[in-house]
């Protein structure tokens, strides 16, 4: 359910803006994305779990406000990464 630290990594490499760079919002938002995927398929299993399903609809928030901002920022940014990640809005 959790994400690795090599898988991590790799998200970090993949949609940094500049070098050793971790925590720009395309970063946050291709790590909150990876954690929600994992989440995901959590829910189809444990369709019960309320305490995770609360935590998911809380790391959708937290993308959703991370893309608005980036949007808002920089129109072409947020296309990029909306595609990059295969997310729709």
């Amino acid at each position: 359910m959790s994400i690795t630290k090599e898988r991590k990594q790799e998200l970090m490499t993949e949609f940094a803006t500049v070098a050793n760079d971790t925590g720009s919002p395309e970063i946050q938002i291709a790590v909150l994305t990876e954690r929600i995927r994992n989440l995901t398929e959590h829910m189809k299993i444990h369709a019960k779990d309320f305490h995770s399903r609360r935590g998911l609809l809380m790391m959708v928030g937290q993308r959703r406000r991370l893309l608005d901002y980036v949007k808002k920022k920089n129109e072409a940014r947020y296309q990029s990464v909306i595609q990059k990640l295969n997310i729709r809005r």
